[in-house]
């Protein structure tokens, strides 16, 4: 029996950016992304053990995984 793909989206501090959810498709999870990216909008950047990460290099610093 196939299953189907789950997605998540993992900050760069390595946790999910959504404790509870995991994303249907691809496009759900990058929808999640850039929801969860305007939270950080305010300040500017998104701060992370590795430092300051500017909003606009964020998705790099991120990985989409199937799970």
């Amino acid at each position: 029996m196939k299953t189907k793909k789950r997605f998540d989206v993992i900050s760069p501090d390595g946790f999910s950016i959504d404790r509870i959810a995991i994303y249907k498709s691809r496009k759900e999870a990058i929808e999640a992304f850039e929801i969860w990216k305007k939270r950080f909008e305010i300040q500017g950047y998104y701060s992370s053990n590795l430092g300051r990460i500017p909003l606009e290099n964020l998705a790099d610093y991120c990985s989409l995984v199937e799970v």
